[in-house]
C-alpha cells in the first residue's frame, strides 16, 4: 500500500465517513449504510476502495462480513506525512544552532 492510495481513499468525504465509522466501531455493511446519506450497495463500494487501500479488513461473522479498522493503509500514510515533520525540526534544530553561534 502506499500513502497516495491512501489520500485517494479518504479525498470522499462519504467514504472518509465510512471510514471514521469503521474507526470508531467495527460494523457489517447494513449498520454501516443506516447512518450514510448513500445507499447500502454504495456503502459496499466505498468499503472495496477502503479495503484495496489498506484502510479496513473484512472478517466473515455467519452470513455477513464485518468491517474493522486495517492499520496498514494508515501506517504509509504517516511514514509519508513523517517526513515532512523530520525535515522541519531538523531545519528547526539548525537554524537554532545557526542563531546560537552567531552571538
Amino acid at each position: 500500500m502506499t500513502y497516495v492510495n491512501t489520500f485517494t481513499a479518504l479525498a470522499d468525504p462519504t467514504r472518509r465517513a465510512v471510514f471514521e465509522a469503521v474507526a470508531r466501531q467495527p460494523q457489517s455493511v447494513a449498520e454501516l449504510a443506516r447512518d450514510q446519506p448513500v445507499s447500502r450497495p454504495a456503502v459496499s463500494q466505498h468499503l472495496k476502495v477502503l479495503v484495496e487501500a489498506g484502510l479496513v479488513k473484512a472478517t466473515p461473522q455467519g452470513t455477513r462480513r464485518i468491517y474493522t479498522l486495517d492499520r496498514t493503509g494508515l501506517t504509509s500514510l504517516r511514514n509519508y506525512l513523517d517526513q515532512f515533520w523530520t525535515d522541519t525540526l531538523g531545519a528547526y534544530a539548525a537554524e537554532v544552532h545557526r542563531q546560537s553561534t552567531k552571538h
